[in-house]
């Protein structure tokens, strides 16, 4: 560790001057394997957690709404993201005492905030993904070029 930097996994960017680092370097935290901040963000930012997050807005929905909903995802992917996010308290797992058991998932008041961000990126998404794909575009023409 460098010499004035407090061990501190829940800020990683605090330094003995007391400055947090944001004006010098805005990416410290990603450096480190360890630091808290990463650790959340490669959590809500995977695909299969940004697609339970988006279905579960408003409302409940079993196990098997949700596998049916999200394509591609395994029953053992979607078990360990669900895992996850619960942990997290992002998400809340209900078990119904019936037989057979029914279990429900739904965004607890933290994973409701998370929602309003993610609804935003998909917003913003949408309204520029002709840029995006002329961007693209214009990018694989110059590579082929330049490989051709």
């Amino acid at each position: 560790m460098e010499e004035g930097t407090l061990e501190s996994p829940s800020h990683c960017a605090v330094t003995m001057d007391g400055t947090d680092g944001a004006d010098t370097d805005p990416f410290q935290w990603d450096t480190r394997e360890d630091c808290q901040v990463r650790q959340i963000l490669d959590r809500v930012a995977d695909k299969w957690s940004l697609l339970v997050i988006a279905l579960l807005d408003n409302r409940r929905l079993r196990f098997t709404e949700l596998r049916r909903e999200i394509d591609g995802v395994s029953q053992r992917m979607l078990t360990v993201t669900l895992r996850q996010l619960e942990r997290d308290g992002l998400v809340k797992r209900t078990v119904h005492p019936v037989v057979p058991p029914r279990v429900e998932y739904e965004l607890t008041p933290l994973g409701g905030t998370l929602h309003s961000t993610i609804r935003s990126l998909v917003t913003w998404t949408e309204a520029h993904q002709g840029e995006i794909a002329a961007a693209r575009e214009a990018y694989d023409e110059r590579v082929g070029a330049a490989s051709g």
